[in-house]
């Protein structure tokens, strides 16, 4: 395993401590395939298309926070409690939606939800406010490279037990020229990511050098997890 990737648990309510990567592939590989059992927490493109395209078949439903006011940005947690602290937050209000209306988990026995961040030289970047924001991150990435740090939550929708894991990835960018860079903030899509990070975008895909992980991971949705 690379040292540029961490990756370890916390586990939450009664979850051994002895629970592993593997343990948790098991307990999230139990639903793949199975119709409406997986509810996933989140609305991002790229954690729909990461669970399709390994086979797994969910319902969404979004959990209704402002994600800005929860943690210390001044304090600052570190990256990796920032996105645990999300993704437990995110749960949360779920699963008090869901005791509010019982039918929004409609046969749906496990819970996903997520978390990510970018961070570049040491400070942690979400998603842009805006355009000019937005700008400012990408220029940063220009010749330079930055990490994103995700987690990943599964909480039993039976016995509310939950296990979190955290999974982090550096790509390694060449000079992205400016219009490149505009082209893709013309599009609208890229305030919608941690740091305006799209690494999936074809526009971006010519100027990575190099990526120490994986680019489901950067993606916000680390397969090593699932």
């Amino acid at each position: 395993m690379k040292l540029s990737r961490c990756i370890f648990f916390l586990l939450i309510e009664f979850v051994s401590p002895l629970l592993t990567m593997s343990i948790v592939s098991q307990t999230l590989g139990n639903y793949r395939g199975k119709v409406g059992e997986l509810l996933l927490g989140s609305g991002s493109f790229t954690r729909k298309l990461i669970l399709r395209e390994n086979g797994f078949q969910f319902r969404v439903i979004k959990p209704d926070i402002d994600e800005k006011k929860l943690g210390n940005r001044e304090i600052g947690p570190s990256p990796q409690e920032l996105v645990t602290l999300l993704a437990n937050a995110k749960a949360d209000a779920i699963l008090a939606m869901i005791e509010r209306d019982t039918r929004l988990r409609e046969n749906c026995n496990l819970l996903l939800t997520a978390d990510q961040v970018v961070t570049y030289q040491g400070t942690i970047l979400e998603k842009p406010v805006d355009n000019e924001e937005a700008r400012r991150f990408i220029r940063r990435y220009s010749r330079s490279s930055c990490s994103t740090v995700g987690s990943i939550a599964l909480t039993d929708l039976n016995t509310n037990k939950r296990v979190v894991g955290v999974d982090s990835s550096t790509i390694h960018f060449q000079r992205i020229p400016d219009d490149i860079i505009e082209s893709i903030i013309a599009e609208g899509n890229c305030i919608h990511c941690a740091g305006g990070l799209m690494v999936e975008h074809e526009l971006f895909a010519p100027y990575i050098e190099r990526v120490e992980g994986s680019q489901d991971s950067l993606m916000g949705l680390s397969c090593d997890l699932l």
